[in-house]
């Protein structure tokens, strides 16, 4: 990333929004849950205290992105090493193969898509190794907005509304989050009192309550009056787990990513095919850069879905054998540079998320992502306490020996990653793209961006945008592709749709990056509502 000054400091494409500059930096996208960040480094709080607050206030403030029965993995330096946190919820002990036989496909809602909630465990276990103010201290902003309400955006509102038609219908959903058969509008004050009691005594007991106390008797009480089969017992054996991440070389940075449950291994893969290839010579806004990415990462998603689970089902084909540089140099040679082709599996042996960014003049980065999963998730709301269950379940699938066939006890594939970049085993850059598959192919165009062209992080959130879809074939994107590139797309075989202006379904990326002095350049996606704020 030593490309020369005038490309980091360029600012081409069509949003012309400018990055922030300070010595201590929270971004996201929600502005009034960065402020709540803000106003913990006001108190002398950390990068970890920051995350937190908002992370919190941003389960009030976004609640069709992420919620208190959500999941989050995060990514810590802290000064001088990186720590990586799994805090995914498992299914319940009731849901053997057995049971979903009656299923043709995982459930998408409902509670037969509920798996435990992590959430509330991974703000405790953060601020137990890392946090510096009261615990206390980092719901206030939550409550204020939960108790007294908060004016509701517009991209929020117009995420909520695409929502209420579906999820209406859901045990309890309406009470807390439709109470007029709607979602609020753009402006409109929303209070939710089952949020603020709720957060309120998650903050008294330290999250105990949420696991062993009323809260998860709650939770409980209501799966079995409405047919769910999550447990006490489920809610108490939920732990959240310190991992080491896992992390893969590109040109001159280090790409670290949570590794299996989560899908940022995806990235990876895609970024070890793209080395032998010299983007860095290429327009990458042209169509053979383009062209390269997408192949390569469509191999990636291929190898994903037939290999990734929770790690310890990973048996057959472990992550350090997709990471494997001879591995992944071979499925390179899959890309033809004139073609599309369809992407399958190899053989690695040779036999409605919310992400945010936080760094602090100490340097202490933070990278945390927070999701329910599609939206409000489930659906299933617990009544007089806000909560809305996350639908992780919904990851699972249900082929025979698959590392990510449902089971009890097991935790499903996870579309949420933070990502982290060092560089000569510095810290260089906490980011994140939240949306769905969009992330790990977001990590790969954001990382490709900044490496291959030199760009500062804004500029690289503000490029135009590509999503491989779901079927690993079709290719969607942003209204400003340039369209020489669409064309040379199309010519090479993508089967292409032009995505309109205001399409959500392209992520939202969120960025700080260290520069040599110290202070960071944060960026935050014109995408969302969000902006960076500093001090």
């Amino acid at each position: 990333m030593e490309s020369n000054q005038n490309a980091f400091w360029t600012f081409p494409y069509t949003s012309q929004r400018l990055p922030l500059i300070a010595d201590n930096v929270v971004t996201t996208s929600q502005p009034l849950a960065s402020s709540a960040g803000l106003q913990m480094l006001l108190r002398g709080g950390n990068a970890v205290d920051a995350a937190l607050a908002t992370a919190i206030a941003l389960t009030v403030v976004e609640p069709c992105n992420n919620g208190i029965g959500g999941d989050v993995f995060a990514l810590i330096w802290d000064g001088k090493k990186l720590h990586g946190l799994n805090a995914s919820g498992r299914a319940p002990a009731a849901w053997t193969r057995e049971y979903f036989s009656k299923y043709k496909e995982m459930p998408k809602r409902g509670w037969d898509s509920v798996t435990v909630p992590g959430t509330v465990s991974a703000w405790r276990a953060t601020w137990e190794r890392f946090g510096s103010l009261p615990f206390e201290d980092l719901f206030e902003p939550a409550l204020r907005y939960a108790r007294n309400g908060y004016m509701v955006s517009h991209n929020v509102h117009n995420q909520w509304q695409k929502q209420v038609a579906e999820l209406i219908v859901q045990p309890g959903y309406r009470e807390a989050f439709a109470p007029n058969g709607r979602a609020p509008l753009q402006g409109e004050r929303f209070i939710c009192p089952g949020q603020a009691n709720t957060l309120e005594r998650i903050a008294r007991t330290k999250g105990d309550d949420f696991y062993h106390g009323e809260l998860a008797q709650a939770i409980a009480q209501h799966a079995r009056n409405t047919g769910g089969l999550i447990t006490e017992a489920d809610l108490a054996a939920n732990e959240p787990e310190w991992v080491e991440p896992i992390s893969i070389r590109y040109r001159d940075i280090e790409l670290h990513e949570i590794g299996p449950n989560g899908q940022g291994i995806a990235a990876q893969m895609a970024l070890g095919m793209l080395e032998r290839f010299d983007l860095p010579n290429m327009d990458n806004d042209g169509p053979l850069a383009m062209h390269l990415k997408i192949e390569a990462m469509k191999l990636a998603f291929a190898d994903l879905h037939e290999y990734v689970g929770d790690v310890d089902r990973m048996t057959d084909v472990t992550p350090a054998d997709l990471l494997n540089p001879a591995y992944l140099a071979k499925r390179s040679l899959l890309i033809n540079a004139d073609r599309a082709a369809p992407a399958r599996p190899g053989e690695p042996h040779s036999g409605g998320t919310v992400y945010l960014s936080t760094a602090d003049s100490s340097g202490m980065m933070v990278s945390f992502i927070q999701s329910n999963f599609k939206g409000f998730g489930s659906g299933v709301v617990v009544p007089n306490t806000g909560i809305a269950l996350q639908n992780r379940g919904w990851g699972f699938n249900l082929r025979d020996g698959h590392p990510n066939e449902v089971a009890p006890g097991k935790r499903p594939f996870h579309t949420i990653i933070p990502g982290f970049v060092t560089k000569n085993g510095q810290p260089l850059m906490s980011f994140g793209l939240m949306g769905g598959s969009m992330q790990a192919q977001g990590h790969m165009q954001m990382i490709s961006r900044m490496v291959d062209q030199g760009l500062n992080p804004q500029t690289a959130s503000d490029a135009p945008r590509w999503r491989v879809l779901d079927d690993n074939h079709g290719v969607t994107v942003e209204w400003n592709m340039p369209q020489a590139t669409i064309e040379g797309l199309a010519s090479r075989g993508h089967p292409i749709k032009i995505a309109e202006r205001f399409d959500v379904e392209f992520g939202s990326a969120q960025a700080a990056m260290r520069l040599d002095n110290g202070a960071y350049v944060a960026a935050s996606d014109h995408r969302k509502d969000g902006y960076p704020v500093g001090l």
